[in-house]
Order: C-alpha cells, then sequence, then structure tokens
C-alpha cells in the first residue's frame, strides 16, 4: 500500500496547485464518480471503498488508486483525505457522511440525501458544526433544456405559475427485484425515493424555490408484489414471498408557499404507455411551458405556450441535451470546495426535497395530509 501525504484535509481555500484528494465509497455509481474525478486535473483519487472484491481490484487498477478498502471506516479515517465521494445504498448516506464530516472531509453524495428529514438535518447540521461542503448528486437540474427553460422564466416568464405537473414514469423500470432498491430498510422506499428526487429538484430549480408547505399522497406496490415491471425482465418473483416492501407508484398533491399547486406522479412500474418518460408541466397565467423527456431524448424535449398577436402560439427551441450532466455537478462540487465559499454548499436544498417525500410516506400511511415545518 502506498504511503500517505503528511498533510491533512484543508481548512483554507486550496492553492491552484494542491490536488484536492478524493476517497469513493461504493463500486456501482462510484464507477461514474470515478471517472469524473479522473478526468479534472486538480484532483487525485486516493482512496476507494467497496465490498465486491473482484470489482473493487478491477477500479483500482484501471484508475490508479493506492488504497482499497473492503469497509468505508477505513477510508474515512485516512488522514490525507480532503473530500469522501459517497456512491452507496441510501441508508448508509448518513453514517458515512457524519463520519466523514466529522473527521473534516467534504462530502459528496448521491441522492436522496439520506432516508428520512432526521437523518437528512443531522447531516446539515455536521457540514455546518464542521465547516464542511455537503452537495447532493442532483444532475437532472444541469440538462440543457432544463437550463434553457429556466433562463426563459427568468428572461422572458409567463405570468404567475399556479399549477404544475411533474412525474417520471416507466412501463418496466424496477431496478432489482431482489435488491437493495426494493428493501425498505436499506433503500428507505421505492419509486418516490429513487426518482422523486430529481423530479422534485428540477421542478423547485424552475419555479425559484418556493417551499412545499404540505402534501397529500398515497402509494401503491402492486406490480412489484406481483411479480411485474422488473428492469430485467428475466428477473422472477412470486407474489407471496413478501421480498418486495416498496412502492412502485407514488401520487401526491403539493400545495406551496406562494399558493399555487402541484400534480406529482412517480412510478417504477405500470400496464401503460408511458415508458421511462419524465415530465414537467407549469401552468402560467400568461403562458406555460411543457418539459417531455421521453427516454433520455436528447432533443425536441421543449415547447412553450402563450397567446401572440391574440393567436395561441407554440414555440419549440432548438436545444440540444448532450449529456453528461454528471460531471457537471461533480466538478460544481470540486470548484465549490476549491473556491472556500463553503456556506452556500451546507446541503439545505437536499434536505427540503428529502422532507417533502418524507412527507408523502406519511401522508399515504397516515391517509391525510401532511403540513411541513416551516
Amino acid at each position: 500500500m502506498a504511503s500517505s501525504p503528511s498533510a491533512g484535509p484543508a481548512t483554507t481555500p486550496f492553492s491552484p496547485t494542491t490536488p484536492l484528494r478524493v476517497g469513493v465509497i461504493g463500486l456501482g455509481m462510484g464507477s461514474v464518480h470515478l471517472e469524473a474525478y479522473a478526468a479534472m486535473p486538480d484532483v487525485e483519487v486516493v482512496a476507494l471503498a467497496g465490498k465486491e472484491e473482484a470489482r473493487l481490484a478491477e477500479l483500482g487498477a484501471q484508475y490508479g488508486v493506492p488504497h482499497l478498502f473492503p469497509d468505508w471506516q477505513h477510508l474515512v479515517a485516512l488522514p490525507d483525505l480532503d473530500a469522501v465521494s459517497i456512491a452507496t445504498p441510501n441508508a448508509l448516506h448518513h453514517p458515512i457522511a457524519i463520519a466523514a464530516l466529522t473527521a473534516g472531509k467534504h462530502v459528496f453524495c448521491e441522492k436522496p440525501i439520506a432516508i428520512d428529514t432526521a437523518h437528512a438535518r443531522e447531516m446539515v447540521q455536521a457540514a455546518r458544526d464542521h465547516d464542511r461542503v455537503l452537495e447532493v448528486a442532483f444532475n437532472h437540474r444541469r440538462r440543457a433544456d432544463v437550463q434553457y427553460a429556466k433562463r426563459y422564466l427568468d428572461e422572458v416568464g409567463i405570468g404567475r405559475v399556479y399549477h404544475a405537473r411533474a412525474s417520471w414514469k416507466r412501463r418496466a423500470g424496477i431496478p432489482g427485484l431482489r435488491s437493495w432498491f426494493t428493501n425498505k430498510a436499506m433503500a428507505g422506499g421505492g419509486a418516490l425515493i429513487d426518482l422523486g428526487p430529481h423530479v422534485l429538484d428540477s421542478l423547485l430549480f424552475l419555479l425559484g424555490e418556493p417551499r412545499v408547505v404540505a402534501v397529500s399522497a398515497v402509494t401503491h406496490g402492486e406490480l412489484g408484489r406481483a411479480g411485474y415491471g422488473a428492469m430485467d425482465r428475466s428477473e422472477q418473483m412470486l407474489s407471496d414471498t413478501g421480498a418486495f416492501e416498496v412502492e412502485d407508484l407514488a401520487s401526491a398533491l403539493f400545495r406551496l408557499d406562494d399558493g399555487s399547486s402541484v400534480a406529482f406522479e412517480i412510478s417504477w412500474a405500470g400496464h401503460t404507455v408511458d415508458d421511462e418518460d419524465i415530465a414537467i408541466e407549469l401552468l402560467g397565467v400568461d403562458g406555460g411551458v411543457r418539459l417531455f423527456v421521453p427516454r433520455y431524448a436528447s432533443d425536441g424535449t421543449l415547447r412553450i405556450f402563450r397567446d401572440v398577436a391574440g393567436a395561441p402560439v407554440t414555440i419549440e427551441p432548438e436545444v440540444h441535451v448532450p449529456g453528461g450532466e454528471h460531471p457537471l455537478v461533480i466538478r460544481e462540487f470540486v470548484d465549490a470546495v476549491r473556491g472556500g465559499n463553503w456556506d452556500a454548499h451546507r446541503g439545505d436544498f437536499a434536505l427540503h426535497r428529502t422532507a417533502v417525500l418524507d412527507a408523502c410516506y406519511r401522508s399515504a400511511t397516515e391517509g391525510r395530509e401532511i403540513r411541513l415545518e416551516p
């Protein structure tokens, strides 16, 4: 094992010649993190942790990572580490982030920030207490069509937006009937906590970050329990095993602090025409915006509706989405750490998004509207 540099985690912004020393935890999405960091000349990946021994060795060799660990605790304890990148099952986000922040490391974390509001709040507080960056991977808002829509709303506008519709629907997209994705203790939930954070984040970003003040939601797990809807159709599952512990569909109504409303629907599976379709529709007094992304489409995803000279007009901006949004948010994390403006990156947006989704689960369980704390 290679020797470690003697310097500890930085307490001030980095100089242009000082590499940011990063450790990655997780070998699935962690490989995406590794690829992104490897392309940055001002970053050095010095450690990697994961349970799959062969995969750990393979990725370590591919990216030249000197320290390889089967357990994340050993990685976080490294004294020469500036930042930790978390790409693990959802339930591990909280303990890893708390340990890393307490040890003086900056943290980049896959969404959701945590499986519930209490854990998310503790993570945000730890980032404040230890004066470190806590960033969450909301990469969908970096899509070129979402960015164009935001500029249009800011520069031209569609009047007061009084209602919105937002959804991500799949025909057959349960990530794994026997994986941690369908284990409630490990995932915290199903489709809502898996796909919902991206849709909710893009929606609130477009709307200018209003606060959700109340939710009324229902959840269903009928198809997963019946053995339908697996992303890998070779998977089979008996309907009476009880192993499918989460929802494959969630539907909710949100009330926002500006008096507007949102119809929100997320599904992993359904006997329907929808097949990996993402949609956000904003209804304004003077116009409307519809973002519709079928199967991660790159072109023709955005339309704007308004009246011009007394007649309805549809505007179809030529916006191409080249992809590669995940490296963008990782680059932003690195820039935030290196820039030193850490107060603006404590995970607050992620906390609110988790609070909203947590309230949806409570509403579905208790059969009533849930009011969010201010």
